[in-house]
């Protein structure tokens, strides 16, 4: 089976869809206001504490670990309730098992933020 051509119209749909997905994630998902938040506010306190192009590279990564797991965790749940509409024992375990995932993506970004932001933000308070 041969996939269709390479179409910029196809590419821009693509983005469209991309981008509703991401627009459904904020609308539906509380923790995503405080991702955003929390992505707000590093990315502040970055330009002020004025990283290094390396330090940058931990914060981006920092931030997309935590959007995918969540975008992932909320595909996850969508399909799950699509699935099995009823209460399951198993999906639940499914979908705290997604949500651990978060959690941990969450935690490492932390840390990532607390040995990135913290050394520069402790000098400049001294």
């Amino acid at each position: 089976m041969t996939s269709p051509p390479f179409e910029i119209a196809g590419r821009v749909r693509a983005f469209r869809y991309a981008l509703a997905g991401v627009l459904t994630m904020l609308r539906s998902q509380h923790n995503a206001w405080i991702h955003a938040a929390a992505t707000v506010a590093v990315l502040i306190l970055g330009f002020v504490l004025r990283l290094s192009t390396g330090e940058w590279c931990w914060i981006v990564l920092a931030i997309m670990s935590v959007w995918s797991a969540e975008a992932l965790n909320t595909a996850f749940e969508f399909l799950a309730d699509v699935a099995s509409p009823e209460f399951h024992p198993l999906v639940q375990h499914a979908k705290d098992v997604a949500a651990g995932a978060v959690l941990i993506s969450a935690i490492g970004a932390m840390v990532i933020g607390l040995l990135v932001l913290g050394p520069p933000l402790l000098a400049r308070l001294r």
